[in-house]
């Protein structure tokens, strides 16, 4: 089914997630629920989101079973040190009050630290005891991913990296897809407020009868990658959803791919240096 993919391990998620960035306490509750009930079945959270008590209340308070959905959540970069990623880590599951975490991701190399294979092999004995199902990383670069690889002998399920039509990181999505890394996008509408008037986008959107929105996630789904957009709004959390029933056409991904150039990016977060604590 186009709207599933199977990672590397075995594992099958959806195609299109929920960003619960910013979605805390009830009212996050109350955002998540809804997107649960419109039918998302991923949930993109994070250790340093200090949400992840409601995405937890949400599943809770939903009908849907468990095993339907996807929970990930990420390391935060002052937690590297094996022992403390172990805790971290612990602590995360038991903020969500469920048995397991699906998907944990370290949330950024933080490679001035020089921790994150410590971090990450916290993250493969987490995976033994059972916290979590599957271990993947968020913002890696080839080095970091090369060093992984190396020092461990795993390799991560999934890549969670910026792409957007101003930034589309082609290079990196390549990479992931030779090392068999699913690329998640983070922020996959980038400043929403700025690109959901790009002309550009919206010619093409206007030819499918489709929102800018849904023209960038359809253009991401074609990209082979899993966006995971946030909405607080009921409308908007359906026509995200809504994009598995028309194609872009290959000038159509052409034209979209162009809009990137190199200071595109959302928040101007370089992975080689960008530090997050």
């Amino acid at each position: 089914m186009e709207n599933l993919i199977k990672l590397s391990d075995g594992r099958i998620i959806p195609r299109v997630g929920f960003g619960t960035y910013l979605l805390n306490g009830y009212q996050g509750v109350n955002a998540i629920s809804s997107a649960l009930n419109n039918g998302y079945r991923f949930l993109d959270s994070a250790f340093n989101y200090d949400n992840e008590g409601a995405v937890g209340e949400a599943i809770r308070r939903s009908n849907i079973s468990r095993d339907e959905i996807t929970v990930l959540s990420k390391l935060p970069g002052r937690f590297h040190a094996y022992d403390q990623a172990i805790k971290a880590i612990q602590e995360s599951v038991l903020r969500t009050g469920l048995d397991y975490i699906d998907l944990y991701l370290i949330h950024w190399p933080n490679p001035n630290q020089k921790l994150y294979v410590e971090a990450w092999q916290a993250l493969i004995d987490a995976q033994k005891f059972g916290l979590i199902k599957s271990i993947g990383v968020s913002n890696f670069l080839p080095e970091h991913l090369e060093k992984l690889e190396q020092e461990t002998g795993v390799l991560p399920v999934v890549n969670e990296i910026e792409v957007q039509p101003y930034f589309n990181n082609a290079d990196l999505r390549a990479y992931n897809a030779s090392k068999g890394i699913a690329t998640i996008d983070w922020s996959p509408i980038g400043h929403a407020n700025q690109m959901l008037k790009d002309q550009t986008i919206a010619v093409i959107a206007a030819s499918h009868s489709k929102s800018v929105a849904q023209v960038i996630l359809r253009w991401e789904l074609q990209l082979n990658t899993i966006p995971v957009p946030k909405a607080t709004s009921q409308s908007r959390q359906l026509e995200n959803l809504a994009v598995f029933d028309f194609q872009l056409t290959e000038a159509e991904m052409q034209t979209i791919n162009s809009l990137t150039r190199p200071d595109g990016r959302t928040s101007n977060q370089d992975p080689a240096t960008h530090e997050e604590f």
